[in-house]
């Protein structure tokens, strides 16, 4: 069992759905986990201690001081002590507090001090979920590191339909396990990933792009690393940082600067995930100086290839080397796809398409389908680029040796 001999912290808050840790205590102990249960005072009013130790076999912990005889509670031991801390159900409050650093209560203060991953189940009505403020919290939390577990859709407390409804005991529990069986499995590893556009200037001041944000490479990137994997990270243009040690990142703007930085990373490498939004055409000649409209007039701009990064990459790879490549189409998705995973020898290639709601440029969702050189093919539902980053990986693994 993954979890059994684990130190797991449950953090309670004040949410109808608290009833809900019950079950998560009950699954967690079953699978071998010991269980610390740290409850906020609002989380005392819909689900008593008492049920709680009972089924941990731990006092509960709400407080910092819990005599007048000078005994008292450590958030600091507590973060020690865990090999992951789940924050079940995780309320509106509760988020802001943590996305903030705002430490009043000893969950905050355990949350602060834990060393740990992270996981939080939020719990809250449909408006709740979706106001701007609390979605700008939740994007401050992933960015910390930590993971959510998005909400389901249903009847909420208030009788309204929509998300908000935590996630089934069930379903977090798998998520702690699938983190824990897969902690490792790349240790060792060495990838190559690439993310981001490429920018191709035409003068000083303009240049040819795309909209790729670097969002999905990046994403691919920690959770590399976090399976233990050796990263280089080439990247594009963009405005996102990368937080885990095991990260090499090279930043890069143009596309010959990228396919450079690639062609020397390659043959060190297991395995290589070629995300980036790479230009296929530069100018032939960049102006040294700005182009004034007023002097130019109409203008033609002569545009050659760029060379083919993939194409290079899978021309030289080796037996045992993996090559994954991204595919984001607009017609006839899965045709194309296949044939750019023959043409540049890759192992199987990652399509999304920009017809599908909430995939492509700029989202922090995507959709995509998995087609491998064995003619296999897996589709997944509309998911955080985070999760999508760990099912792409979770396939990477299964073909490296």
């Amino acid at each position: 069992m993954t979890l059994k001999d684990k130190h797991i912290i449950l953090g309670i808050t004040g949410s109808i759905a608290a009833y809900k840790a019950a079950y998560i205590i009950r699954g967690l102990v079953k699978k071998g986990a010991e269980v610390q249960v740290v409850i906020t005072p609002a989380g005392k009013e819909f689900i008593t201690p008492l049920t709680l130790s009972t089924l941990s076999s731990h006092p509960v912990i709400s407080e910092f001081f819990s005599n007048r005889d000078g005994t008292w509670n450590s958030h600091v031991d507590l973060g020690l002590w865990a090999d992951a801390m789940l924050i079940a159900p995780t309320t509106a409050s509760t988020i802001g507090k943590m996305a903030n650093g705002i430490a009043d209560n000893m969950l905050i203060t355990t949350y602060l001090s834990c060393k740990s991953p992270v996981f939080v189940a939020p719990a809250m009505d449909l408006d709740m979920f979706a106001h701007p403020s609390t979605q700008q919290n939740l994007e401050r939390l992933r960015s910390f590191g930590n993971r959510i577990s998005e909400p389901a859709e249903g009847e909420l407390a208030s009788h309204l339909v929509g998300k908000g409804r935590m996630e089934e005991p069930d379903k977090i529990i798998e998520v702690l396990e699938d983190f824990f069986f897969a902690q490792k499995d790349l240790e060792k590893k060495k990838i190559l990933i690439t993310a981001g556009p490429t920018y191709e200037k035409i003068d000083p001041v303009r240049f040819i792009g795309n909209y790729s944000s670097g969002k999905m490479g990046f994403a691919l990137a920690e959770a590399c690393a976090e399976r233990g994997a050796e990263v280089t990270l080439v990247a594009g243009p963009v405005s996102l940082k990368t937080h885990h040690p095991a990260i090499k990142r090279i930043d890069v703007e143009s596309a010959g600067e990228m396919y450079q930085a690639a062609i020397t990373a390659f043959p060190s490498s297991d395995a290589a995930i070629l995300c980036a939004a790479v230009a296929d055409y530069r100018p032939e000649n960049a102006s040294g100086q700005k182009i004034k409209r007023e002097t130019e007039g109409e203008m033609t701009l002569h545009l050659v290839p760029n060379p083919d990064i993939a194409a290079s990459l899978g021309a030289i790879k080796r037996e045992g080397q993996v090559m994954v490549g991204f595919a984001l189409e607009t017609n006839d998705e899965a045709t194309h796809a296949e044939g750019k995973l023959k043409r540049k020898n890759l192992d199987f290639i990652v399509l999304n398409s920009l017809r599908d709601q909430g995939a492509g440029f700029r989202c922090d969702t995507n959709k995509i389908t998995i087609i491998d050189n064995a003619g296999g093919v897996t589709s997944y539902p509309l998911k955080t680029k985070r999760e999508v980053a760990s099912d792409i990986v979770n396939k990477l693994v299964t073909l490296l040796k």
